[in-house]
């Protein structure tokens, strides 16, 4: 397992773990355009990170900021401490794996994965050597003597991986690294990645539109938006804890109503919806009484009965049933034009009622799963 590197001026430690990448105050601008706007984070040391968004967000951008492939408009960037936004790519012990691969096509499995090594001054046989250690560590030692097109894409970016990992980096960047496999593959290379990252201890930072990657591979996720930061956690913080409604909607699915608050009292916010349907929820701060703003609830948190089942419950009529593999998704319409969305576990343990189109049910709501949005 590699060294963690020792503190030097500048570095910051969080949590007890050294800061691998300090972002401090980073803008970058293209003319008149902004593509990122102050931004500042930081990156554990030995973290899986992912930098997650729509496209045009400004997450490849970073990344390519991070490697030195686009300059730094305003601020700082620190490696292990090390300022680093002036340096070359060439001199920073950062190396990255793009969405194509690169592979030589000419070149065997193993001369791929040495060339690198090769032209950094190392020995053919210590190249060659080390090509090796990599490719049993990406379990492709018995595929070294082939050629890029003898082998599938989620080998070949086994191959990428391997190349990439080979020099030792401080820090590995993943630009959409998974994008052009086939779901099933980039499932199993999800699980791939995450063990690699774990058994080499080197800092991975993962840039993804795709939610359902983010949310389970990385130990922290950075969500962003039109150049900005939208909210820093681990996922399941992210995903239950949304700060915004951006995030809300962006990270899986959600029922965003809108309501507006008519009291709040003791950390509870009593609020309606269109229609009249009253509501207890936690408030959040800067929400108060008379504020129109939106609520989030996960369709997995409510489930359907026949009579209400506790005081956060909602009467519905049932638009549509949609059976989706392991869920059963319901479709419902409230007084006022509100509509909601129930999902439930299609397996014996589950809520399997099913409820036909035109039938009343009561939309009943797990403690804490509705949450208010300071939009």
């Amino acid at each position: 397992m590699r060294q963690k590197a020792g503190r030097r001026k500048g570095m910051q430690v969080t949590d007890d773990r050294i800061n691998a990448i300090d972002i401090r105050n980073a803008v970058k601008r293209y003319g008149d355009f902004t593509a990122l706007k102050t931004i500042s984070l930081s990156i554990r040391d030995n973290e899986f990170f992912t930098l997650l968004g729509p496209s045009g967000c400004g997450k490849t951008t970073l990344l390519r900021m991070i490697a030195g492939f686009e300059d730094v408009t305003e601020g700082e960037i620190f490696l292990f401490g090390d300022e680093i936004e002036k340096l070359p790519p060439n001199r920073r012990p950062i190396n990255t794996v793009f969405q194509n691969y690169a592979l030589f096509p000419m070149m065997t499995i193993l001369d791929n994965v040495a060339f690198g090594l090769e032209m950094k001054g190392e020995s053919k046989a210590a190249a060659r050597k080390r090509a090796g250690e990599m490719l049993e560590l990406v379990q492709l030692s018995q595929f070294s003597s082939r050629k890029p097109s003898q082998l599938s894409g989620g080998q070949q970016q086994r191959v990428a991986l391997a190349r990439a990992l080979a020099p030792s980096p401080k820090v590995l960047l993943l630009d959409e690294p998974l994008s052009a496999l086939d779901l099933k593959l980039r499932q199993a290379m999800r699980f791939e990645l995450k063990e690699l990252q774990r058994e080499t201890g080197i800092t991975f930072i993962f840039v993804t539109h795709d939610q359902e990657e983010a949310l389970t591979m990385s130990d922290r996720i950075a969500v962003m938006s039109a150049g900005e930061l939208q909210q820093l956690g681990d996922a399941r913080d992210i995903y239950e804890r949304p700060s915004n409604m951006f995030v809300a909607d962006f990270i899986g699915e959600t029922n965003l109503l809108e309501v507006e608050v008519d009291a709040v009292e003791a950390g509870r916010a009593q609020v309606h919806l269109g229609g009249g349907h009253q509501l207890s929820v936690d408030a959040v701060e800067g929400v108060g009484k008379g504020a129109k703003v939106h609520m989030s609830v996960r369709p997995e948190r409510l489930y359907l009965s026949e009579g209400a089942e506790g005081p956060e419950s909602l009467a519905g009529t049932v638009r549509a049933n949609m059976f989706v593999g392991t869920d059963i998704q319901t479709l419902l319409d409230l007084d006022g034009g509100v509509q909601i969305s129930v999902r439930s576990s299609n397996s014996e343990r589950g809520n399997k009622r099913v409820f036909e189109p035109g039938q009343i049910a009561h939309i009943n709501m797990e403690q804490g799963a509705a949450r208010l949005l300071a939009d």
